[in-house]
């Protein structure tokens, strides 16, 4: 293929991913606004106001970063995880995947859909917060790479769900089970410094601390990890994540079978 197909194949399933969630934006983008104004309502408001202030920030300015990431999370994994399993399901994939279009390109296409969605999400909960706190942005530059690795990061895990599942049960099982439980454990609510020492270690075991300290960094300029141990542990993830989607579309795992 020449590069003009390349990028015609490409921007054609970009396009495909992104008009799918954007025509049903009320069931895409707006439930998750109204969530997180819940989250500020609930967790800021009534709870928060009987937290004292955590490294100089109200408690409501603290869990902001943290709800605006968790958006991102759920959104770009979900995106992923739901369309392509759905190609699967309807046989269409088959017909993607007998083309000349390379594998890499598919994969990308995907996730380029799944970062579309959790920037769209992004964005209409970050103006959502400014309702409720007057946070200003600490480093830009910090805060949208955070931004977007994030959404990279689980549209490829998305990615690979789909790949494995074998039924619509089974694209949930991860989110529910795994993704829950480690994002709400990620220090979205709280400093780990609140923690005892022994759990203060277990914590850092979970990747998705990195990710919300990162970018409560690029909001806020306060961090509990190291900055450039997060960037490099994000972009490792990346990285293996893209190599093992790679390997598992070149055998056909969870396709040919």
């Amino acid at each position: 293929m020449t590069f003009n197909q390349k990028f015609n194949a490409f921007k054609t399933i970009v396009i495909k991913e992104y008009m799918r969630f954007i025509r049903i934006w009320i069931q895409t983008v707006i439930p998750p606004a109204i969530t997180t104004a819940l989250y500020f309502v609930i967790f800021g408001e009534l709870i928060g106001s009987q937290i004292s202030d955590i490294n100089g920030y109200s408690y409501m300015d603290y869990i902001v970063p943290g709800l605006i990431l968790m958006a991102v999370i759920t959104n770009a994994y979900g995106n992923v995880v739901s369309s392509f399993y759905s190609a699967k399901f309807q046989k269409s994939i088959e017909e993607l995947l007998v083309s000349p279009v390379p594998n890499y390109l598919i994969i990308s296409g995907y996730v380029s859909g799944g970062v579309a969605r959790g920037l769209v999400v992004g964005f209409v909960v970050t103006l959502v917060a400014m309702f409720f706190s007057d946070f200003h942005v600490h480093n830009i530059f910090v805060a949208l790479a955070v931004f977007v690795l994030t959404a990279v990061l689980f549209s490829l895990a998305g990615f690979i769900n789909a790949v494995y599942a074998k039924s619509f049960d089974d694209i949930t099982i991860i989110p529910t089970f795994v993704l829950t439980p480690l994002t709400y454990l990620g220090g979205i609510f709280y400093s780990i410094e609140m923690l005892p020492e022994f759990w203060q270690k277990v914590s850092l075991l979970n990747p998705i601390l990195y990710m919300i300290n990162s970018f409560r960094y690029g909001l806020l300029g306060i961090t509990d990890t190291d900055l450039i141990s997060a960037f490099a542990i994000i972009i490792l993830f990346i990285i293996g994540l893209f190599c093992f989607a790679i390997f598992l579309l070149n055998r056909g795992t969870g396709i040919k079978q």
